[in-house]
């Protein structure tokens, strides 16, 4: 592993330990060169995605990218961040067992906005208004619309 500081690619592990969600080993390392200390995660990958953005343009799977987006949705909403991490670990998960390694970005934005729509209806609201590219107002207010049930008496 390369120091983040010095860029010597001869740095020691010192200590090695689960991340608090179990998925991923978080590692203290130290550089001999220069004496700095950095943390690493390393987290199982089972297959190299590929996203098919809807201009038909491929780019490899980027989960900090997902995670970003995700963050994003949830800012200033009362949700763990352990939840979060949870969360984006188990979109992941699923899109590696979709079976194939191309997934249409249509694909990955269906399965955020179902895990959102179960968690915070707010942050759903949030990504859905990026996601489905909301250009006015009014386009919220059907959106929301949407969401709410009919009472009986509308019905």
């Amino acid at each position: 592993m390369r120091c983040p500081f010095c860029g010597n690619i001869d740095t020691q592990v010192k200590d090695s330990r689960p991340a608090e969600d179990h998925v991923s080993i978080r590692r203290r390392r130290f550089c001999p060169a220069c004496g700095g200390r950095f943390t690493t995660y390393e987290r199982v990958q089972l297959r190299d995605l590929v996203v098919i953005k809807s201009s038909g343009r491929r780019e490899d799977f980027d989960r900090g990218k997902l995670e970003r987006s995700i963050r994003i949705a949830m800012q200033k909403r009362p949700i763990n961040p352990e939840r979060i991490d949870q969360m984006i670990s188990g979109i992941v998960r699923r899109l590696e067992s979709l079976g194939d390694t191309d997934i249409p970005s249509k694909v990955i934005g269906e399965i955020v906005m179902e895990t959102l729509a179960r968690i915070d209806t707010v942050s759903y609201v949030r990504f859905a208004s990026v996601y489905k590219n909301f250009q006015a107002a009014d386009d919220f207010d059907k959106f929301v619309s949407e969401l709410r049930p009919t009472s009986p008496a509308e019905e």
